[in-house]
């Protein structure tokens, strides 16, 4: 077994050790030995012991009702601060003799092999300054830890740093540690889990934050760490104005099936969004006038500037004032919607200007050392994130505008819209974009959901263009669905082009993406609105839900694969928009090799993708990590771009439709056609508990019914909890099964070994195959399901085991992760901390079920606890 970096092991031992410290201050000796004793009881359960095992069950029967939220607490808090230690060991600093790790040195690599290729330097200078790659921070309710925890956590990674210095004198070691006594403290005496849902708003401030305190700082980082390479591989330097990678959000402009995302929460996260991006921007320019204290200007800038004998800072100063009046405008906007002054800042322009007259005054006067310090970092910052910090993205499911034109167009006495086919609506939609009148009358007083809906379009339509992404369709199945959102927004006033995206989520729906962009593309008049790229979404998460993983991810590459040629064909440049989750099961995972899998063409140096949950945090909560993971997605896009992939053999492609065809139909077969399937999901995960408990502002479900009507997300999310991790590997079994008893063993491993698309997707499965575990499943079974549905778990379990026995058979390893022994042992470490947690939410489901418990209880609490320390320990959960 590999072993974990000694420098790891001591960091989670340290923090360990002083957590449990802070029980023992609170709590006493004998509840830290408990907690002790639980912990060895795992460990020696996991490695077989009969007595460990005996001592683990038990020591938890033992507890006492008031000690269940604490001990719950407690290996919540362990799994945590693992997390913290593995994310400060990956940018911790390293000897001499050590090797870059992967992230650091990826982007090196790529352009090395793009220039062993044949690319020019100048080519790939300049595909990389024209990259356009943009990260969609999304808000879901697998992040379930607050913020005031995570910058707890944030800082005793800074301490982690603080200490990581052989050369600490004795004093020093010890002030080190008393700072992370103190802070572990802090993070044991706050609850880590928020009473009540969070807002829309709150969860725009919470990705807010993550900017703010992470990718702030790790943006002009980064850039310059492209520069360097570019220069050192390349002999140029990346383009002052070079914003390859940028950031939009759905917090706040995720109203598909929420009803608490409103048109006035849009406009609210919209005002914040500014005011956050002035602030941040002020600090920038504080420091600024501190710094550019020089007296030598070039004329453009003493010419702004005037007679002072410091025209760098007259020049800032200037500016200052107009990032504190655009500040104090937008927080009195949220208060009583205060119309801007003259001196607010409306366009990124404005900002930017006096920025590079000051960094092109400084190197005309060969104080260019000067204008390459702090000066580039906020021009740097200033072309990403501008004025408006994030771009918001709207996004509305198809039936809600389908809804309020049939409301309009019978008020309007034309007919039905909902009746007509898509001829007609097509028709009615293209006379109406291309008159110049109103639709409506003034006076038309329309029903709540449809006022809902125009109210949407009008702050789409008042918003600056710079501070809007795209308007998203969920469930998008026909042109009619874009053209509909063009109306309505025409009809709130919108002057300017706005991407409208339709988004294809089901099986369905994926298979027939094609066609209808063929279509939509065809519609007269359609591509002279456009300005940019023809953008559409690929769902992930429900697709997956719909026919399983493995049908979803082969209907996904060919709607993607018949997009680049519809869209060639139409000579239309397409931008493709991911829709990926955290697991496996909604389309997540590394996502460096899930890129260079792509098909080919399908890149083309555009590439945006969701962001979510808890995965926001573990890739950009650090600095340094965020660092990292901009330069894997650089660095994939990149050669995703320059290098693609192979295309698929005609053979490849047969097998790929023979398994995707046996894995929906086995996926389906027990998910929609088993009678007892629905009524086991519920008993034996916490999926009910999961939809009263305060995780998200979205609902659960889309609807009243029965796993149809349930959001991908507690679909995974509720599988993950126990163990069985279902939604990611059932089909597979079966589909690789067939393969095998039609000896197309050779034509697999073929397909691993040259296809990296078919090899992203095995070894996706086989990350989430280790991480299940049929016996932790065996354990909520037993306690929670009924007698007669338990034959069920066991078959599922079975298949399971199936899963894994032909995952293995194609690896040609003895063990799960065998490639990747680190990752492995990682996982294995976890359990002893998992385990108890484990055991310890079956009891508390089974007495929350008996007592019909609410959230604001003890009992609620812990099994809350339990829940986020088990997300936690396995990290891509949701």
């Amino acid at each position: 077994m590999a072993e974990i970096d000694a420098r790891l092991r001591e960091d989670v031992h340290l923090l360990g050790e002083l957590l449990g410290e802070t029980f023992r201050a609170e709590r006493g000796a004998d509840f830290l030995d408990k907690i002790e004793r639980i912990r060895k009881g795992a460990k020696a359960a996991r490695r077989g012991s009969p007595a460990g095992a005996q001592q683990l069950a038990q020591t938890l029967d033992a507890l006492a009702e008031d000690e269940l939220l604490p001990v719950a607490r407690a290996f919540n808090q362990f799994l945590n601060l693992a997390n913290i230690a593995e994310q400060y060991h990956r940018i911790r600093r390293r000897r001499p003799d050590e090797p870059l790790p992967f992230e650091e040195r990826v982007l090196g690599e790529v352009l090395q092999r793009l220039q062993a290729a044949g690319h020019s330097s100048q080519s790939l200078a300049q595909q990389i300054a024209g990259l356009d790659i943009e990260l969609v921070l999304t808000a879901h309710p697998t992040e379930v830890a607050r913020r005031t925890l995570i910058k707890k956590y944030d800082d005793i990674a800074a301490c982690l740093a603080a200490q990581d210095h052989a050369d600490l004198s004795v004093r020093e070691k010890a002030q080190a540690r008393r700072e992370l006594r103190r802070l572990l403290a802090e993070v044991w005496h706050t609850e880590e889990i928020r009473r009540s849902k969070p807002t829309p708003v709150d969860e725009a401030k919470w990705g807010f934050a993550v900017i703010e305190h992470s990718l702030w700082s790790a943006l002009p980082g980064f850039l310059r760490g492209v520069d360097e390479l570019l220069h050192d591989c390349c002999g140029t330097r990346l383009p002052l104005e070079a914003a390859p990678i940028r950031f939009a959000s759905w917090m706040g402009g995720d109203r598909d099936g929420n009803p608490n995302v409103t048109a006035q929460v849009s406009a609210e996260v919209l005002l914040q969004a500014r005011r956050i991006a002035a602030e941040l921007h002020l600090r920038d320019v504080e420091r600024l006038i501190t710094d550019l204290s020089m007296h030598q200007a070039s004329p453009a800038l003493r010419e702004r500037a005037g007679d002072a004998p410091e025209p760098y800072r007259a020049l800032l100063r200037q500016l200052r004032t107009r990032l504190f009046a655009t500040r104090d405008w937008a927080a009195a906007a949220l208060q009583d919607g205060q119309a801007p002054g003259a001196a607010v800042l409306h366009d990124n322009g404005e900002l930017l200007e006096p920025l590079l007259l000051c960094y092109d005054s400084l190197v005309s006067c060969g104080l260019g050392a000067i204008a390459d310090g702090p000066l580039l970092d906020s021009l740097r910052r200033a072309h990403t994130f501008g004025l408006f910090l994030v771009r918001l993205d709207i996004r509305q499911d198809a039936g809600r505008h389908v809804a309020a034109l049939d409301e309009i167009t019978a008020y309007l006495g034309v007919g039905r819209y909902a009746e007509w086919d898509e001829t007609q609506r097509l028709e009615f939609l293209q006379r109406e974009l291309d008159n110049p009148r109103p639709l409506l009358p003034g006076h038309y007083r329309p029903s709540a959901d449809t006022a809902e809906v125009l109210a949407t379009c009008r702050v789409a339509a008042q918003a600056p263009s710079a501070a809007l992404g795209s308007y998203v369709i969920s469930m998008a199945g026909a042109p009619s669905d874009v053209l509909a959102v063009e109306l309505l927004l025409k009809e709130a006033g919108l002057q300017r082009p706005l991407r409208v995206v339709p988004l294809f989520e089901t099986l369905d729906d994926l298979e027939h993406a094609g066609s209808v962009i063929d279509r939509l593309l065809s519609v007269p008049g359609y591509r002279a609105r456009q300005a940019g790229p023809q953008e559409v979404m690929i769902g992930y998460s429900d697709s997956a839900k719909d026919a399983g993983t493995l049908a979803a991810a082969w209907a996904q590459y060919r709607a993607q694969e018949a997009l680049v040629e519809v869209c060639a064909r139409h000579g239309v440049e397409l931008l493709l928009f991911h829709g990926r989750g955290g697991t496996v099961g909604r389309g997540g995972g590394p996502a460096h090799v899930a890129i260079r899998s792509q098909p080919p063409g399908s890149v083309a140096g555009r590439f945006r993708v969701t962001e979510q949950g808890e995965m926001i945090r573990f890739k950009f909560g650090l600095p340094g990590v965020a660092e990292q993971n901009l330069s894997l997605y650089l660095a994939a896009v990149l050669e995703a771009t320059l290098l693609p992939p192979p295309a698929p053999t005609a053979e490849w492609r047969a097998l790929m439709e023979r398994l995707a065809a046996d894995g929906v139909a086995a996926y389906r077969a027990v998910v929609r056609e088993h009678p007892q399937f629905v009524d086991y999901f519920r008993q034996a995960t916490p999926e009910q508990e999961l939809g009263r408990l305060p995780l998200g502002s979205r609902p659960a479900r889309r609807r009243t019914g029965g796993v149809e009507s349930l959001r991908a997300i507690p679909w995974i999310f509720a599988w993950t909890q126990t163990r069985l991790m279902l939604p990611a590997w059932l089909g597979w079994e079966t589909a690789l099964g067939r393969a095998a008893e039609r000896g197309e063993m050779r034509l697999l491993h073929e397909m691993r070994e040259h296809w990296p698309f078919f090899r992203t997707r095995i070894d996706m499965l086989e990350m989430v195959l280790a991480k299940a575990d049929a016996g932790i499943a065996r354990l909520y079974d037993e306690r929670l399901v009924e007698e007669n549905l338990r034959p069920l778990g066991q078959q599922l379990r079975d298949l399971l085991s199936q899963a894994e026995g032909m995952v293995l058979g194609l690896t040609g390893q003895a063990q799960l992760l065998g490639g990747d022994s680190v990752l492995r042992e990682s996982i294995s470490v976890r359990d002893a901390y998992l385990d108890p947690l484990h055991l310890l939410q079956v009891e508390l489901l089974a007495r929350s079920r008996r007592l019909a418990e609410h959230a604001e209880s003890p009992l609620e609490q812990a099994l809350l606890v339990s829940v986020a320390g088990i997300a936690a320990g396995l990290r891509n959960t949701g």
